[in-house]
């Protein structure tokens, strides 16, 4: 009983020290948004600010135009996360019920898209997006997230549609439905945890992307915020590093909010009782 006391213990001080080393990042990304001058250049910096401002916060709106950085960013990750979603979902259906070779070749496609590296990647589609004059935009932003996304969406939701029994499937065909209507009725609503969690991927990962945006984005208006927060960074290479903490806070925050909101969709069990025993 006394081992076993103390492998449960140790296993929480573990997890404990795990979760204070991921949040330390965030800790001191916030202790410092809101440090004025005087306390972001001492010594012996604490992490508790001694006389909290929001000059950080109002000097980094004057110095640069985070709002329609923001839209920006908003526009691409809603963007991306939707058209990957319909794609993947009708796609992963398929690879999870059809055992052809088409469905292994587009599992090993999966796997192996996800071994290539991003400098390997951003010649073809910024020659693909001149051709289709989508350099520069929006638009083409979203189309390389969307390819970027598909990968991970696909294997996500084709263990998703895995879980769905396929009792119910054979039901709706007895019923009369043909596929496309058992995948909409029947199947998709099933899917509800899994489409959700593999958006939240998706928009989580546009939001955050700052490679490609560098790269095909030259429009300061079209430039996502990101790429916006690297403006906060002189030609020296020396930061201004109370209005970047105070930008950069503002940046994690939608992905925060988002998580928080549909975190119990994504545990949320929905095939309980689904099918009778």
């Amino acid at each position: 009983m006394r081992t076993r006391r103390r492998a449960r213990a140790g296993q929480y001080a573990a997890l404990l020290a795990y979760l204070v080393f991921l949040a330390f990042p965030f800790l001191w990304l916030v202790s410092t948004a809101f440090k004025p001058a005087t306390e972001l250049g001492s010594l012996h910096p604490a992490w508790i600010p001694r006389d909290p401002t929001l000059a950080n916060f109002r000097q980094a709106f004057d110095e640069q135009p985070l709002l329609r950085a923001a839209l920006n960013s908003l526009t691409a990750a809603l963007s991306a996360a939707v058209v990957a979603v319909v794609i993947a979902t009708p796609m992963a259906y398929v690879m999870a019920r059809r055992r052809g070779a088409l469905a292994r070749a587009a599992s090993g496609w999966v796997v192996v898209s996800q071994a290539f590296p991003f400098v390997l990647l951003i010649i073809p589609l910024f020659l693909v997006l001149k051709n289709l004059r989508l350099i520069d935009s929006v638009s083409g932003l979203v189309m390389v997230y969307v390819v970027w996304a598909l990968p991970f969406a696909l294997w996500m939701l084709t263990g998703y549609v895995r879980a769905v029994p396929a009792e119910l499937e054979e039901a709706a065909a007895v019923d009369g439905a043909g596929r496309l209507r058992t995948l909409v009725s029947v199947t998709a609503p099933l899917l509800a945890p899994g489409i959700v969690a593999t958006a939240l991927f998706a928009f989580i990962t546009a939001w955050n992307e700052f490679f490609f945006a560098l790269v095909l984005l030259k429009t300061p208006e079209r430039q996502t915020l990101p790429v916006v927060l690297t403006h906060f960074i002189g030609a020296e290479g020396v930061a201004d590093l109370g209005p970047l903490a105070a930008a950069a806070f503002l940046a994690t925050l939608p992905s925060l909010v988002v998580f928080a909101i549909i975190q119990r969709r994504i545990t949320g069990g929905m095939l309980a009782g689904a099918v009778k025993s």
